[in-house]
């Protein structure tokens, strides 16, 4: 039975969180080549089981989802305390609305749509608490605590120098596997479009990180 207060995992979630980071990103963007070896493969069971209060398969899929979880809500919010709120608040909605999941064959698309309203609404919020500047001063990710410095580096050049659109490609490729035609299907783009920013935003990522002539 779930804790009413505390969902399973979540302490665990609060001291994990930062080695979601720590996955050789670098590594991954450089060479082209997914840290997830295979797309994220969901046992979609699994929420039958969490709307039944099963905590074990809650823990499964956060183990299975975090990475991609995470990674989409840092190439929106690109602040990386506010990433980490949006993947607990995903995980908590997860939870109370398992029962709504309905079978489709594209249970990380649902997640990461959940991922993505909660990632608008801290931004409406922000907007609603920001003061009236005409040249706000952009916020700082926080990415100083990602400790694998390579990571921390490409990161800092990505929401830098990309827009938004690619470097969300870019991440659901190089952390959650997710292939370009996934992708595609989830940003309603046409495939030819994720191919084409996805190439661009590596090339500049390497020509800005010096790897590319």
């Amino acid at each position: 039975m779930f804790n009413s207060l505390t969902p399973p995992g979540f302490s665990i979630i609060r001291k994990r969180h930062t080695g979601v980071t720590d996955v050789l990103i670098f590594e991954a963007v450089i060479n082209e080549t997914p840290v997830q070896e295979t797309a994220i493969r969901i046992d979609e069971s699994l929420f039958l089981r969490i709307a039944a209060e099963d905590s074990e398969a809650f823990y499964i899929l956060y183990k299975k989802c975090s990475p991609a979880v995470y990674a989409y809500a840092l190439s929106i919010l690109r602040n990386r305390t506010d990433a980490e709120d949006a993947m607990q608040e995903t995980f908590l909605k997860i939870r109370s609305a398992a029962h709504l999941y309905k079978p489709q064959g594209k249970p990380l698309a649902w997640i990461l749509t959940i991922t993505r309203n909660i990632c608008l609404m801290m931004f409406r919020q922000r907007s609603r608490t920001a003061p009236m500047d005409e040249n706000p001063p952009m916020p700082d990710p926080g990415l100083d605590q990602i400790s694998n410095a390579e990571d921390r580096l490409i990161l800092e050049k990505a929401f830098t120098v990309l827009p938004e659109d690619t470097c969300t490609i870019i991440m659901l490729h190089a952390v959650s596997g997710m292939k370009h035609r996934e992708i595609a299907g989830f940003l309603d783009l046409p495939l030819s479009t994720v191919l084409s920013k996805y190439s661009r935003g590596i090339k500049r990522l390497k020509r800005e990180l010096g790897v590319m002539p």
